[in-house]
């Protein structure tokens, strides 16, 4: 592909798919590679999709990092053999996704935007590691009704509480409790 069929700014999004648990040091490899090269003009952003979760260990509350397609990273470049030789011989990388062997199809910027925001999303208002479903048996994990099992009938994730339904002498009885003090069954 010439640089007048590409065009010089035209830069798309392509999905490159990493050896899962090594998106971070694609990201890194590439960006020495791209610096190495000289080819900074050829590519723009390059996103590992994550976003913060909210963990209870230790019965402290702890943000962390999740990447939400693992195993891949977003990278903004200009398609032509050039390039593409770059990021499929970069280490910890073992391909492209979609399109021919070697000719991927670029994502739409539609697609990156719902990824971008859903980064963003995480970092303004983490999510529990955890999810909990109305209507799921979890059991008690500590407190007054350690091993005792019940259904969820609300979850609160402001104040990371659950009302569970537990059975006491026969009876339903709703207890509220924290995320730390149930485990799914």
């Amino acid at each position: 592909m010439s640089e007048i069929e590409s065009g010089a700014s035209a830069k798309r999004w392509y999905v490159v798919h990493a050896y899962s648990g090594m998106e971070k040091a694609v990201e890194r490899n590439l960006r020495e590679r791209i610096d190495r090269a000289g080819m900074q003009d050829k590519f723009g952003r390059i996103l590992v999709p994550t976003e913060e979760v909210i963990e209870v260990k230790n019965g402290k509350k702890a943000v962390t990092e999740r990447r939400f397609f693992p195993g891949y990273v977003l990278v903004e470049m200009v398609m032509d053999d050039d390039t593409w030789h770059l990021v499929k011989h970069t280490s910890k990388v073992t391909g492209f996704v979609g399109g021919a062997k070697n000719r991927p199809v670029p994502i739409s910027e539609d697609e990156v935007m719902k990824i971008v925001n859903q980064m963003q999303e995480g970092i303004e208002k983490p999510r529990p590691k955890v999810e909990w479903e109305v209507g799921e048996v979890v059991r008690v994990k500590e407190g007054p009704f350690t091993d005792f099992n019940g259904a969820i009938e609300e979850v609160n994730y402001d104040k990371s509480k659950l009302r569970v339904s537990v059975t006491i002498f026969g009876r339903a009885t709703p207890v509220e409790l924290d995320f730390h003090q149930v485990e799914k069954i």
